[in-house]
């Protein structure tokens, strides 16, 4: 059969499945879903409403922590109205253009969120080692040019693929078992070689990934050297605070985004409604907990917060 030959009357459609196994219980997978899809949403989308509105916020720091926001409200938006599309009304059908572009969309963003995090480590690095030229190192246009150039970086190494998985051909099999287009998941229904689509997807969990905790590590381990030359233990003290929500953050986001794609990949012996839902955990539980993170950590975010909850 022809390349992306669902059935002789739909040539060009995928099947998600949802969560193989667990379609019985599909309806009540997803009161956690739009539980946490609308609690992040919304923390979200106070947040950037807050820092918009308030003119002392508009420093780097919390700069970054919108761009985090939106990359936050984008990953979770790529995948949870389609799976509960799946789980509420059964409309598992996807078309070939919509399985890739929503692929491409989601890990262009995961790697821009990746690409922030390594920003924000950068930020603190700038805040405690040079305080004082601070101001005039992360100016907000030097701020944007980093997000663009993040956004490049992001789009170049993901690119290729949805890119390669459109090589490969599809015979009869063309229902995923999944509740998005996971690249690997995709690939593993061809009827093709899918070895080029597997080196390149450990490309991305290592050298991309890799790559942004090195810098991360590298900014946190002169962080450290200054905190350890620091005499006064309460400058010690706010110092080591400013770090705190950042380290969460990244604990959150890297910890399921490292070994999902690893467990996916290699796992042989685990069920696969285990894969799937660790990989849409990856996906909500980080743009929930972030501004919760943010919010309990920086005094500064939560009073301006607070002040525009009292009003309402």
């Amino acid at each position: 059969m022809a390349a992306f030959n669902l059935t002789p009357s739909d040539p060009s459609t995928f099947i998600l499945m949802g969560i193989p196994g667990l379609e019985a219980a599909h309806i009540w997978i997803s009161i956690p879903f739009t539980t946490f899809y609308i609690v992040g949403l919304l923390e979200n989308v106070t947040l950037l409403f807050v820092v918009s509105k308030e003119q002392t916020l508009h420093k780097p720091m919390y700069l970054l922590l919108c761009m985090l926001a939106l990359t936050d409200i984008a990953t979770s938006t790529s995948v949870v109205p389609k799976a509960l599309c799946i789980f509420w009304f059964n409309l598992k059908g996807i078309t070939v253009g919509g399985c890739l572009a929503q692929m491409f969309f989601l890990h262009t963003v995961a790697v821009m969120h990746s690409t922030v995090l390594v920003t924000m480590a950068f930020d603190r690095y700038i805040a405690i080692c040079n305080p004082l030229r601070y101001a005039t190192i992360l100016t907000k246009g030097r701020i944007a040019k980093l997000g663009f150039l993040g956004l490049i970086k992001a789009v170049l190494f993901i690119l290729p693929m949805p890119l390669l998985l459109n090589t490969l051909p599809f015979c009869s099999n063309h229902v995923i078992p999944h509740t998005h287009c996971e690249p690997i998941a995709v690939a593993k229904i061809s009827c093709g070689d899918i070895t080029v689509n597997r080196m390149y997807g450990l490309v991305i969990v290592f050298v991309v990934v890799g790559l942004d905790l090195m810098f991360i590590a590298l900014s946190y381990g002169l962080i450290i050297r200054a905190l350890l030359r620091i005499s006064s233990k309460k400058a010690y003290q706010k110092a080591l605070n400013t770090c705190t929500a950042h380290i969460c953050v990244m604990i959150t986001y890297y910890t399921s985004g490292f070994f999902s794609p690893l467990i996916q990949r290699f796992g042989q012996g685990i069920a696969p409604h285990v894969h799937i839902l660790l990989a849409d955990l990856y996906f909500l539980i980080p743009p929930m907990l972030n501004p919760i993170i943010y919010g309990v950590k920086t005094k500064e975010l939560r009073d301006k917060v607070g002040k525009y909850t009292c009003r309402m």
